[in-house]
């Protein structure tokens, strides 16, 4: 079994930071890209950022040099330090991994159960 758990979310002024971390668990044998993911009442899953294992980085245009993804390979975790946040970025904010599991052959997509960001004054 699995697990992604996300911390870190919660209330912030405009202008604010957050960090956010996704940490996986269980019967793992590697784990591939990684990446953060948003979605807003009303409005489609987006996304947020990505990152490969070896750490090549992709963003949208919207959060572009004010998010910034990182991961720790060794803890299976992955961040997203959020900067100069606006009050559009207000969403519930999941993390997904591709990852393979031990004594399996094809690495799947697993998803955490999300955690909320409020900007707002």
């Amino acid at each position: 079994q699995v697990q992604l758990v996300e911390s870190g979310g919660g209330l912030v002024q405009p202008g604010g930071s957050l960090r956010l971390s996704c940490a996986a668990s269980g019967s793992i044998f590697s784990v591939n890209d990684m990446g953060w993911y948003r979605q807003a009442p009303g409005k489609q899953r987006e996304l947020v950022a990505t990152i490969t294992r070896g750490g090549s980085t992709n963003y949208p245009n919207s959060v572009k040099g004010r998010f910034t993804i990182s991961r720790d390979n060794a803890k299976n975790t992955v961040y997203l330090q959020m900067s100069s946040l606006k009050p559009e970025d207000t969403a519930v904010y999941y993390c997904k991994a591709n990852l393979l599991r031990s004594g399996r052959n094809l690495p799947l997509d697993y998803w955490g159960q999300g955690t909320q960001v409020t900007v707002s004054s």
